[in-house]
């Protein structure tokens, strides 16, 4: 059964060592937290958000933050959603994101979540469409420079029912 918990600094190193390459780590974080390899004390910049750590009985699965991007709490948004890779593609990443929605909505109260993933993280974008999160459409599309490419970042939400 996987559970969460605030992150502690100690988190870091396990949770580092899953972007096994340079694109996996930009995928991730586009470039936010710094450049490629990350620092341990770099990532722990995260404290300043809400930083969340999957678990179950064999150690830590995940990962991911909440912030609010407005003064109010009623839309949370997803940040640096990260599973082990050992773990992918077994239904982990969308317990956790489900487990993590219990917060958004039932402690925080929020009425909308969002999160946004690159076109070229295509597993990641069916793991928040199974999710229950839904494609939401800008007039301006949100563009990242990322090692000498462009990359467009889907839009994604999910409205408390």
């Amino acid at each position: 059964m996987i559970r969460l918990r605030p992150y502690k600094e100690s988190d870091a190193p396990i949770i580092l060592s899953w972007c096994e390459t340079e694109i996996d780590f930009y995928k991730w974080t586009a470039g936010v937290l710094g450049n490629y390899p990350l620092t341990e004390n770099d990532f722990n910049e995260v404290k300043a958000l809400m930083p969340f750590t999957a678990f179950d009985d064999t150690g830590i699965i995940g990962f991911f933050t909440l912030r609010n991007p407005k003064d109010s709490l009623d839309k949370l948004r997803f940040g640096f959603v990260i599973v082990d890779p050992k773990v992918r593609n077994k239904g982990y990443g969308k317990a956790m994101l489900q487990k993590g929605l219990r917060f958004v909505f039932d402690i925080y109260g929020a009425k909308k979540a969002s999160l946004g993933v690159f076109e070229n993280n295509q597993s990641a974008y069916y793991c928040y469409k199974a999710t229950g999160f839904k494609d939401v459409q800008y007039k301006d599309e949100e563009i990242y420079h990322v090692l000498n490419e462009d990359w467009k970042c889907k839009e994604l939400e999910l409205i408390k029912q």
